[in-house]
């Protein structure tokens, strides 16, 4: 039975309201906006009945106003009906203006209200299976990330691994790899992608701020509180948190962090209330956390609270290849928010110089370089020049096929020794060859032990 959430500071009211609408639904009920806000919070249900005139001010609708819009900050799809006398004509129709689905008359005529919150469940029920076949129509949450590279498939399928998981996820790589777009696919793929996906940059706001962010903070906690704020960790409640930088996080505020991830219960800066919240943790970090834990600056004990399982993600210099496939997405993607711009591609010492290129910036600055060039190109080719590069980033050829098929051997020929300590017959049982024709590839490759 779908739920239905009963607004009501009036007992016999709400008494009446739950008898008669209990044969079709699961009525749950609250007399005020703190029960109904932990009921929406812990119930989530779809179809809400709300009274505008709540306690402490029951005789106006400023209350039921402020509770409709802090049930809809958390629950944006839910739809709320709100009770309208003749005399609040005006602040149902400024509920509907804030986001309400509709409002019944007062006196209560239960056959119409039972026919709008039918209507509503309805437009609930339609509204969760579009988003479900949006999700469905994507090829993978993954396909945003576009690599051929070995190295970073097997961290795609890592993601595919433990997205359906509960463990908290470490994802360790420099500034720019993708880390965000990895962490929205382990949402999209976990059983909490119907929840809130928030994220919070760690480094990017000041310390003195950054336990309000995440914490929340009730009316007077400081100066300027001047109202309650839910802070980042509670508006994850039943979704993923994503704490990038997390090794910039001020040694206090890894304290209280561990705390939450031991009992997962929060308290508001300057409140008292103990609050429970859900949530599915990933964190990110460009910086080597362990070298931070041996200089004092990071807490090993929260290391092991976050690094439950740690990803790799690396940098484009060491994706073969990948450099050049997405400099060709972005090429279409910024065209077509170009569209008098003729771009048939890249020239050949524009492909060279993405190729041979470090790429310190990593995927972000391919991107912002292509972007700017998309906009500069004067032919229909981008070249080198269009793209920032000087003569000393272009080499002016690609390796042939037999150079790179060399590379490629030379590779994993001394890869596989490697793992057979240098014993030829176990790398050769590796590679799939006989002990011959691996010496025979050695011998032309070059490849001693």
């Amino acid at each position: 039975m779908a739920k239905l959430l009963i607004i009501e500071d009036d007992p016999g009211l709400r008494s009446q309201l739950s008898w008669a609408l209990s044969d079709d639904m699961e009525v749950l009920l609250a007399e005020d906006r703190e029960t109904a806000l932990a009921t929406v919070r812990k119930e989530s249900p779809p179809v809400v009945i709300l009274d505008l005139g709540l306690p402490p001010d029951p005789n106006g609708a400023s209350e039921g106003l402020a509770t409709l819009e802090s049930v809809l900050s958390f629950r944006p799809a839910t739809k709320i009906i709100v009770a309208s006398g003749n005399e609040d004509q005006q602040n149902a129709v400024k509920a509907v203006s804030l986001g309400a689905y509709d409002f019944y008359p007062k006196p209560v005529d239960i056959d119409v209200l039972k026919l709008i919150i039918g209507r509503a469940l309805n437009l609930y029920k339609l509204e969760v299976l579009n988003r479900r076949l949006a999700r469905t129509k994507q090829e993978s949450p993954l396909a945003e990330i576009i690599t051929g590279s070995a190295e970073m498939l097997k961290v795609c399928k890592m993601i595919e691994r433990i997205a359906s998981s509960v463990v908290n996820v470490l994802l360790i790589g420099e500034s720019g790899t993708g880390k965000e777009i990895l962490t929205r696919a382990i949402h999209t793929m976990s059983g909490r992608a119907s929840g809130p996906f928030v994220a919070i940059n760690c480094a990017a706001i000041p310390e003195n701020l950054l336990e309000s962010e995440l914490f929340g903070h009730e009316k007077g906690a400081f100066t300027g509180a001047v109202k309650q704020t839910i802070g980042k960790i509670e508006q994850a409640h039943e979704g993923t948190l994503f704490l990038d930088e997390i090794g910039d996080m001020p040694l206090p505020l890894q304290a209280k962090l561990l705390r939450f991830l031991e009992d997962h219960i929060i308290e508001r800066v300057g409140g008292r209330k103990r609050i429970d919240v859900d949530l599915r943790l990933v964190s990110a970090t460009n910086q080597d956390l362990k070298e931070l834990i041996q200089e004092g600056r990071f807490r090993e004990d929260l290391y092991y609270r976050l690094d439950e399982v740690g990803i790799f993600v690396p940098p484009l210099r060491r994706r073969e290849g990948d450099s050049v496939l997405l400099a060709n997405f972005f090429l279409q993607k910024y065209k077509k928010k170009n569209s008098n711009r003729g771009l048939k591609g890249f020239t050949t010492d524009a492909l060279a110089a993405i190729a041979n290129y470090d790429w310190p910036g990593n995927v972000r600055e391919l991107e912002n370089r292509v972007k700017r060039a998309v906009v500069l190109a004067e032919g229909k080719l981008v070249t080198a020049v269009d793209l920032d590069f000087d003569s000393t980033d272009v080499q002016a050829d690609f390796p042939t096929l037999k150079e790179a098929r060399e590379r490629a051997e030379i590779e994993i020929i001394t890869t596989a020794l490697a793992m057979s300590r240098n014993n030829v017959s176990a790398a050769a049982k590796l590679l799939g060859v006989s002990r011959p024709t691996l010496y025979d590839l050695m011998t032309q490759l070059n490849v001693r032990i």
